[in-house]
């Protein structure tokens, strides 16, 4: 069991809750130590609900930085991403594997130079991509990289959500949290949804991006900010992706969808229905595929906490990928277990983060832009 401390995460957070779930569950993580939040107040809340020794819930992550040393063998920033690269920094040469919420940073400039960070310290880093921790997301993985469906010829991703224009029960409009408020060089929205799925067409496919044209809008109640990005992008081995994702689809709670199109065999998950995945073959048959009857490269096992049928859900991916870190941070530090094969280092994020910001170029010019 690794010992865990989290920066940010305090429960007033939007995915604080999610990662101590998650981190828990299997017991390969103890959350030992926080710095959950700069109000002291939710700060204390936070460490005694997640119980946590008030001796180590620190209002300063410095301190705890300097505290813990040799104390934790992993630390976790849940801040905003603009704080990413000087926390992450700060941990690294602290002398702690990092596991860091996405996105990495608000710039691909800015990620190259987290890169060096990881290389001047020999450090360990991993950037949570909790979607790809699906069971039968994984099952895609695997039939696709088996060839299964043949030569991949169009990946098809989407990601609209109804936040940004859709009034609450009290017929108010919605108050997102003040850095969701901010677009940088890369649009937050971006950041916040679309390296999910590019990160997502990543782990599908090992393929890279090519070349991109976009649009960004603005639809819903904050026209300051993007929040709503359509793409077309080349990718190498040929292969044509359409992405789109909205803070402004009204009806879409969060509806990710992936659709994946072969010479011999297509096939399509949905996260609102994630226990099944939908393939159809040249033969005009529909293969509807779930826990109970595909098995996700041999290790069906962990990903049943309960029986099938009782669907796996977000935080269950979550924990998936926990369990994934735990393995890659064995062979980091003990190099006894075998590093997972799911994880995506920073070169792809630092390639999400270029590809968005090329994005944004492409819905500035109307033109292509090539990568």
């Amino acid at each position: 069991m690794y010992r865990i401390g989290f920066i940010g995460g305090g429960i007033n957070s939007a995915i604080g809750r999610t990662h101590f779930i998650a981190s828990q569950m299997d017991g390969k993580f103890k959350l030992l130590a926080g710095a959950f939040s700069r109000n002291p107040e939710i700060n204390e809340k936070t460490g005694k609900e997640f119980q946590v020794d008030a001796g180590r819930v620190y209002n300063d992550y410095h301190e705890m930085l300097i505290k813990e040393r040799g104390k934790l063998d992993v630390i976790a920033v849940l801040t905003p991403t603009d704080t990413h690269e000087v926390m992450v920094r700060e941990c690294l040469e602290a002398g702690f594997p990092v596991i860091c919420e996405k996105s990495i940073c608000t710039s691909y400039e800015s990620a190259l130079r987290v890169k060096e960070y990881v290389k001047n310290t020999q450090g360990f880093l991993c950037v949570t991509y909790n979607y790809t921790g699906y069971p039968m997301v994984r099952v895609l993985r695997d039939k696709i990289r088996s060839g299964e469906f043949g030569k991949l010829t169009n990946i098809i991703v989407e990601m609209p959500q109804e936040g940004y224009t859709r009034y609450t029960l009290e017929h108010e409009k919605p108050k997102p949290q003040k850095w969701r408020m901010l677009d940088y060089e890369i649009p937050t929205i971006s950041l916040d949804l679309g390296t999910h799925l590019h990160n997502m067409i990543a782990f599908l496919t090992g393929e890279h991006p090519k070349e991109i044209v976009s649009r960004e809008s603005s639809f819903g109640f904050f026209p300051q900010v993007i929040d709503d990005v359509l793409c077309m992008v080349n990718y190498t081995d040929n292969i044509a992706a359409q992405m789109w994702f909205s803070k402004a689809a009204l009806g879409n709670r969060n509806g990710l969808k992936i659709r994946v199109f072969g010479t011999n065999a297509s096939a399509e998950w949905y996260q609102a229905e994630p226990e099944t995945l939908k393939v159809h073959d040249k033969e005009g048959r529909i293969f509807v595929l779930d826990r109970s009857n595909d098995k996700a490269e041999g290790e069906q096992g962990r990903y049943n906490r309960f029986k099938v049928g009782h669907p796996s859900g977000f935080i269950e991916a979550y924990a998936n990928y926990y369990w994934d870190i735990s393995d890659a941070l064995g062979e980091y530090l003990f190099k006894r277990e075998e590093a997972s094969h799911y994880l995506m280092n920073i070169d792809t994020s630092i390639e999400g983060l270029k590809l968005f910001k090329a994005a944004h170029d492409s819905a500035q010019s109307h033109q292509w832009v090539k990568l």
